[in-house]
């Protein structure tokens, strides 16, 4: 913290700030625990064109065991191929009528962009978008992770599909209304997304991994059956890589949180969390000689209403966000201010990765040397995907 503090020091707060080294050994770890698997850089997480080129490379394609991006909007992921990259999977079903005539029009793009899928509907809709029966688009299966025990549901409420017959039947209108059914995945949210907090957690990720690697199997025979070789077998997330890899049939996994490692990945057992990215905002108040109070701050991550969303001060040691008010939109008062004054400024780790990029235009990347260079955000380059 003191590097960042010492090289931002001459700037005005709020400001967000990231740590180069650690940003690089969290990559170098990312690619480590893929073991030689293909690891795909979401996007979503990151929300920094200068970050996505530091891991991805100037072309944001490949390098250093890191093939691809999935995006999370097909206009991000039209943007990011008229920048260069030339493998980006959308994570999520598109119905952006213009992106996808967009889509049409170009053969780069079509090419260079896997839409998303698990619905007839979506095919239909996306059909008529592009306009013409000439273009024959990329698709990848999105089959549903989540694991169920009787009527309880435990994962994300993705996609509908989930059976080997329900793949395969979608794969086959798919072909049939002249889309290249490329790939398949498999997101085990409740297995990445869930830190190894107790002993239940444990077991439910444990009895998760058994039953959708069995499942995927079945249901990549299903799909190849139809299509034939698939390109893309896309599973896991940051916190679920190891278990990913198990599956030979697995081509790729995806990560994007554990470059930045937010709060939210604190206390997984598949490795050491090395926060990288941090915000800083001034002490503007004091309304009490131990409560200090700093603007802003209230940069709440999507999810769960609940602790584990709000941002958490680090620096200086000791400060807790008060229960009766808080991470505030314009302000945000912190007990064990006692030492602050009047213009100090308070470092914060946010809860999940890439939002932090939503409310700053520039990132401080400061390397170990000291040295600063200022990039900007998605939001500075005046991209706003939804």
């Amino acid at each position: 913290m003191h590097d960042l503090h010492a090289a931002t020091a001459d700037l005005d707060p709020p400001l967000a700030a990231l740590d180069l080294a650690t940003l690089d050994a969290n990559a170098a770890d990312l690619t480590r625990r893929a073991n030689g698997v293909a690891v795909r850089v979401a996007s979503k997480s990151v929300r920094c064109r200068a970050v996505l080129e530091r891991v991805l490379g100037a072309e944001l394609t490949a390098a250093g065991g890191f093939a691809g991006i999935m995006a999370y909007s097909l206009r991000e992921a039209i943007w990011l191929t008229r920048l260069g990259a030339r493998d980006v999977l959308l994570g999520y079903p598109t119905l952006d009528r213009a992106a996808l005539a967009e889509l049409a029009a170009d053969p780069i793009l079509q090419r260079s962009i896997t839409l998303m899928v698990d619905d007839v509907d979506q095919l239909e809709l996306t059909r008529a978008a592009l306009g013409t029966d000439l273009v024959r688009p990329r698709v990848c299966l999105d089959v549903d992770a989540a694991l169920r025990v009787g009527p309880v549901h435990l994962g994300a409420r993705r996609s509908p599909v989930r059976s080997p017959e329900q793949a395969a039947a979608l794969a086959s209108e798919a072909a049939r209304r002249g889309f290249d059914v490329v790939g398949v995945m498999t997101y085990e949210a409740q297995i990445a997304g869930l830190p190894d907090s107790n002993l239940a957690v444990r077991v439910v990720k444990r009895l998760s991994a058994i039953e959708i690697g069995r499942r995927r199997t079945r249901v990549l025979d299903a799909v190849r059956a139809v299509t034939g070789p698939l390109e893309i077998v896309n599973s896991g997330g940051t916190g679920s890589i190891e278990v990913s890899i198990t599956d030979p049939d697995v081509t790729e996994v995806t990560a994007g949180s554990g470059l930045y490692v937010p709060t939210l990945f604190d206390h997984y057992r598949s490795f050491t969390p090395r926060p990288a990215l941090f915000f800083a905002t001034p002490v503007l108040r004091k309304p009490t000689p131990s409560i200090a109070t700093v603007f802003a701050g209230g940069y709440i991550a999507s999810g769960p209403t609940g602790p584990s969303r709000v941002p958490i001060p680090v620096w200086p040691a000791g400060l807790k966000l008060l229960g009766s008010e808080g991470a505030g939109e314009v302000q945000t008062p912190l007990s064990g201010g006692t030492e602050l004054e009047i213009g100090d400024r308070v470092w914060f780790r946010h809860a999940k990765a890439g939002e932090l990029c939503e409310r700053f235009t520039e990132i401080h990347l400061v390397d170990e040397s000291g040295t600063r260079t200022t990039v900007p955000t998605y939001r500075g380059e005046g991209q706003c995907f939804g």
